[in-house]
């Protein structure tokens, strides 16, 4: 779930449409500042009361020590012993893994009183940035002219993994990643430390942290308690290690003061986190393709994946809970790319970037130097998406065969794994290299774990009937040899009949011990499900080989296109966001999100009762109605509104990965939670705007009031040095 910074798309397109006469967007404050450009804003001037150096100061302590990357959410630590604040849905799959229909904590939440009733959060991890520099130079110099598109990408690749080995050979304990910030450009080594222990410490009951459901998912207003707390542990000595009874809480070098008189209506704040992907260096061509192919394709097939499990869920919670992580994910990403065609079409953006794509086609061919430099650039990107276009049919059959059925996918991660671990770590694919193969043996278990036949079934005869209407040239050996017969649906039925009958691949013990087998020792087991996936890996391997030549050509591609740009342009851009650590600033700040209404920007819990019906995905549990009734608000109430405040919203630059972020008052406090952003805000992967693009927090307010009043866990408020109520 999330919001957003200020595009280059906006600023190119802002600037060409002035020459051009083309209608522009307004243009705000640019966002998403990575670390090495902090220094050079001006904070005071955008509100601010901290320095840069405040945020982020190499050798010493800055408030980004007290941020975290939390799995694939943001989080912040709010107590001398590693208590953690992020999003109820950041921790969803952590409590699912620990529910059963007879301790359903999804449903009923879970508090621990102390800290030996804290459970361990299972998936979950707290990557803490340490430093970072830049290593473009190094990486590069691993590329050549000479070298084909596919080469190139296999030799950048394989000196990051070098760079990254030796590097964590030098700082046991540590974790390294080297991020790309413009494709084939820039290159910057990130050196974190990785916390494998973590564990719940207090998760609001659904109704409270996942109010509103999917209605309200991705819209304003708001009254969703997306919060929870979790606590990161480490060994005696401070160092990370796996999880034991006898480990101790982190001691962070710096945590966040916690605010209780939180923010208003018009007041700076600031966010810090790690933001996962934009896509504003894109051309017109991959928007097109992210429009007309990718977009629509995966909102349709998510939400026909979502109707069967929600309906096989209906009549036994048990299986409810096997599916609840994986609907919430998947309608997650089923609303939001619905929202970004919405975006999309409602705004031109193909048009307008072929537009100014024109306009710096034009400047090129101005100049003989630069059109003998960039001249084909625009052209040759475009090939690239002409060709994914064209095999797109393929391409997504053989993604979803795998990511749709457990038993097939299952099948194939373990034929892809023992093929690997035959190779030295350095040439194998990143999942199953020594340092991630950990985490890819944890996901296989977790797939097994919510493993549903009857789901499964369905799932992989969808993907099996979809590839048997491939259009001819894209036709899949593997499962012609399936579909022998006249009847195609018959042949697929008998397929899948005898798979399931015979496969061992949904007991967990079985698969992690055929991890440990030779290729030949594993196809000796003669699983249908190995079979299937040892038939369709010369597709997937050809698949592999031919988006390998596509990220070479697209990195070199990109990174001249930057360059151009920024001739044309006379500016520097921001880099697309990557999971590294970003800052962006802005203001509480409503928005009119159609004609003639206006958006304020708090909610209360006032807006949460009316909201209230007494059914899922409406039903607010009945102590907050007691307390909000007799107005037992503590020290919580909003001093203009006479209320709880229950959700802020602001213009700053998210996305997702920023879920969890900390929202920051002027003085660096935090006051909020981030957790998502308004419908009108989800095209801002491609491009933002001011006037729309609005992210949404929890407000600290609301999460004291509840952990106070309605879950009395007085002793966190203790421990983040708030003073509890009368």
């Amino acid at each position: 779930m999330n919001s957003r910074s200020n595009y280059l798309f906006i600023r190119i397109f802002g600037l060409v449409a002035a020459a051009f006469g083309f209608l522009s967007f307004s243009i705000a404050d640019e966002g998403m500042y990575p670390l090495s450009e902090i220094d050079r804003l001006n904070l005071r001037e955008k509100g601010l009361n901290v320095t840069s150096s405040d945020i982020y100061n190499p050798g010493g302590i800055g408030i980004i020590d007290a941020i975290v990357q939390v799995g694939g959410c943001t989080g912040s630590f709010i107590s001398s012993d590693g208590l953690i604040i992020t999003n109820h849905h950041c921790a969803f799959g952590s409590v699912q893994a620990v529910s059963s229909k007879e301790k359903d904590y999804i449903t009923e939440g879970f508090l621990a009183r102390n800290r030996r009733e804290e459970i361990r959060a299972q998936g979950a991890t707290v990557r803490i940035t340490e430093s970072y520099q830049d290593v473009s130079q190094e990486v590069l110099s691993a590329a050549h002219d000479t070298m084909d598109f596919a080469a190139r990408s296999r030799a950048i690749s394989r000196t990051i993994r070098e760079m990254v080995a030796a590097v964590e050979q030098q700082h046991p304990g540590k974790r390294v990643e080297i991020s790309e910030m413009f494709a084939g450009k820039s290159y910057m080594m990130f050196i974190y430390t990785f916390i494998r222990d973590v564990r719940l410490v207090y998760v609001p009951p659904r109704a409270i942290g996942e109010f509103g459901g999917e209605e309200d998912n991705w819209m304003w207003p708001r009254h969703t308690g997306d919060f929870a707390f979790m606590r990161a542990y480490v060994a005696t000595d401070g160092s990370p290690a796996e999880y034991s009874p006898s480990n101790v809480p982190y001691r962070p070098r710096k945590f966040l003061k916690v605010n209780p008189e939180g923010v208003d209506d018009g007041d700076a704040v600031f966010i810090l986190g790690y933001p996962g992907r934009t896509f504003r260096h894109r051309t017109s061509h991959y928007l097109s393709f992210e429009q007309d192919v990718r977009l629509p394709y995966v909102a349709d097939i998510n939400e026909w994946m979502i109707d069967e499990m929600r309906s096989a869920g209906k009549s036994e919670r048990s299986i409810a809970i096997k599916f609840d992580a994986r609907m919430k994910s998947l309608a997650n990403v089923k609303k939001n790319f619905q929202g970004k065609l919405k975006g999309m079409y409602r705004l031109g953006l193909v048009a307008k970037k072929e537009e100014e794509e024109q306009a710096l086609q034009r400047f090129i061919d101005s100049d003989p130097a630069r059109r003998d430099l960039y001249g084909t650039v625009l052209k040759e990107i475009a090939d690239m998406y002409a060709d994914m276009r064209e095999r797109a049919p393929l391409e997504l059959t053989l993604d979803y065969i795998r990511q749709t059925s457990t038993m097939a996918g299952v099948g194939i991660t373990l034929y892809e794994a023992v093929g690997e671990l035959q190779k030295p770590d350095l040439d194998r694919e990143s999942a199953y290299t020594e340092r991630n193969y950990a985490r890819t043996r944890r996901t296989i278990v977790q797939s097994i774990r919510n493993y549903h036949e009857p789901v499964d079934r369905i799932f992989l005869k969808e993907m099996l009937m979809r590839a048997s209407v491939l259009p001819a040239g894209m036709r899949i050996a593997a499962i012609d040899s399936i579909l022998k017969g006249k009847n195609t649906e018959e042949a697929i039925h008998r397929f899948i009949s005898r798979a399931y009958a015979s496969s061992k691949l949904h007991d967990t013990a079985y698969v992690l011990a055929a991890l440990g087998k030779t290729p030949r020792e594993l196809a000796a087991l003669r699983d249908p499900f190995i079979e299937l996936a040892t038939a369709l890996a010369p597709m997937y391997d050809e698949l592999k080989q031919r988006r390998r030549w596509r990220d070479g050509a697209l990195s070199k591609l990109y990174g001249q296109l930057v360059d151009v740009k920024e001739q044309f342009m006379k500016m520097d851009f921001i880099p697309d966001a990557n999971s590294t650590l970003r800052l962006t600033v802005g203001r509480i700040k409503g928005y009119a999100p159609a004609d003639a209404l206006y958006a304020s920007p708090v909610t209360t819990v006032s807006g949460l009762i009316d909201k209230s019906t007494g059914r899922e995905p409406f039903d607010t549990p009945e102590k907050i109605k007691s307390l909000h009734k007799e107005k037992n608000f503590g020290r919580f109430k909003h001093k203009k509104l006479n209320d709880i405040p229950v959700a802020l919203l602001y213009n700053l630059d998210t996305t997702g990965g920023n879920s969890g972020s900390p929202l920051l008052n002027a003085d660096g406090e935090l006051v909020g939670v981030n957790f998502d952003r308004a419908f009108e805000a989800t095209i801002n992967d491609y491009a933002w705007s001011e006037s729309y693009s609005r992210s949404i927090a929890v407000d600290i307010r609301y999460v004291l009031w509840v952990t106070e009043k309605f879950a009395g866990a007085h002793h966190l408020l203790n421990e983040m040095g708030v003073s509890v109520s009368n």
